[in-house]
């Protein structure tokens, strides 16, 4: 005789919103704009929020130097009726679905966003942190040295995150950091495994694993041509070290695996 195990899944109940009056649309819209303008990584994607139907979208500029024009929606924020005063923010999961993030005010909902570190948003909350400490610092980049297998700053030896020492260490901007997005969604976790004397090539393994305990994940490449940096994922069988993969993107005539 087999026995069955019956689940009674109840979905929770969705909190109830709240129909904004027109000054308080404006007043909660300043409010987020003023925590955005506070934050260097959400500044630099150019995050705006836009307001339709008593609901706030963040509006993020992925690649704001090479394709300016586009933008998307990652990030809803809902007015609650319960507790009063209180937002519901969101995250895109899924087709046409929305993940709870957590609940706050303006100022709490936006620092939830800059300090992501999983990649549910953008994954450099680390580096939007040392940002800010460089700004009360009158510095752009925070002076970082290569001690053995790790990076660490000058000043504090505190280690940096994979984000952090490509920005600081190597001069990569932000934008390109951020990518390849589709990874930090994933919560792949990044990890340099080599660099080029000259810092001008970053070999960086993104890595994540399964419910069994395999591991999984990608390559990318982090190379400055042309004055300019770019960020190209490169095949499995070809992501070996730097010089295996850039000769495979040179044939390929610098176009990215997938």
């Amino acid at each position: 005789m087999r026995w069955r195990q019956r689940y009674n899944f109840v979905r929770p109940v969705r909190p109830k919103a709240r129909s904004l009056k027109s000054d308080e649309v404006e007043q909660i819209a300043a409010r987020f704009k003023a925590a955005v303008d506070r934050s260097p990584i959400l500044r630099a994607f150019g995050v705006q929020v836009r307001n339709l139907r008593s609901r706030f979208y963040l509006e993020w500029q992925w690649d704001p130097v090479g394709r300016p024009e586009e933008t998307s929606s990652y990030g809803r924020i809902t007015p609650l009726k319960m507790p009063p005063d209180e937002l519901l923010l969101e995250a895109p999961y899924g087709r046409s679905q929305w993940s709870r993030i957590g609940t706050g005010s303006p100022e709490q909902l936006i620092k939830l966003v800059a300090s992501d570190t999983k990649g549910t948003f953008h994954g450099l909350g680390a580096l939007d942190t040392s940002l800010r400490h460089a700004v009360k610092a009158g510095l752009q980049r925070l002076p970082v040295q290569h001690e053995r297998s790790k990076f660490v700053y000058a000043e504090t030896g505190k280690s940096c995150s994979v984000q952090e020492t490509l920005y600081h260490f190597f001069g990569l901007p932000i934008h390109v950091i951020a990518q390849p997005s589709g990874w930090y969604s994933c919560h792949r976790t990044p990890q340099i495994v080599e660099f080029s004397d000259e810092k001008t090539r970053v070999l960086v393994r993104f890595t994540a694993m399964t419910w069994s305990g395999e591991c999984f994940g990608g390559t990318c490449l982090y190379l400055k041509r042309e004055q300019s940096w770019g960020a190209y994922t490169i095949r499995p069988n070809q992501s070996q070290n730097i010089a295996m993969a850039e000769a495979w993107l040179a044939k390929r005539n610098w176009t990215s695996w997938r």
